[in-house]
């Protein structure tokens, strides 16, 4: 639908009529390296050289207060803050553990790829730690194979040995783990 036409003191105002289309793209403004050369020969007898300006260096950015844990603190503050840093980098360092021979150290390795590993080895070092006065129970202390669920005494005795176990880990389920600590329990004492 076109345009309503104005009307002003009674006449028509006619419109010039236009044979180029008034469209204008982007690409239409923008003007070949011909046309520029050109110009600039034109212009180069008539207007100085450009001056050239140095761009501004960048800055640095300054990581965010959050991440270096400096947020408004006064001199003082950071001063007994890098105090009790250094004493906990000091408390940090392991002592050497004094073996006791008269305990008896247990380690269950288990799988981590179902959590039914997990909790049957758990089940066993809280049965085991109730029951054994004096005895230590480590879970996993290096990193375990693949489908496995080993209880054995450190340097000794394997309890229970079920390794390569494939899904759905039949052999495991089918342990009745009261029965297994029991077991344990008797071959320790």
């Amino acid at each position: 639908m076109p345009p309503k036409k104005s009307k002003t003191d009674g006449e028509e105002k006619a419109k010039p009529l236009t044979t180029a289309s008034s469209r204008v793209t982007r690409s239409m403004g923008r003007r070949t390296r011909s046309e520029t050369q050109q110009n600039g020969a034109k212009a180069a007898g008539s207007a100085p050289n450009p001056v050239k300006v140095a761009s501004p260096k960048k800055a640095k950015r300054k990581k965010p207060t959050i991440e270096t844990g400096k947020a408004k603190k006064g001199k003082k503050e950071d001063e007994a803050v890098e105090e009790v840093e250094k004493e906990e980098e000091e408390e940090a360092e392991p002592e050497p553990e004094v073996e006791d021979p008269t305990k008896t150290k247990i380690v269950i390795e288990h799988c981590k790829q179902c959590n039914a590993f997990k909790t049957r080895a758990i089940q066993v070092k809280e049965g085991l730690e109730g029951a054994v006065t004096g005895c230590t129970v480590t879970l996993n202390p290096e990193k375990p194979r693949r489908g496995c669920f080993e209880i054995r005494e450190e340097g000794g005795e394997t309890f229970i040995s079920l390794l390569e176990m494939k899904r759905p880990f039949a052999p495991m389920k089918a342990l009745d783990m009261e029965e297994v600590i029991e077991d344990i329990i008797k071959k320790i004492k």
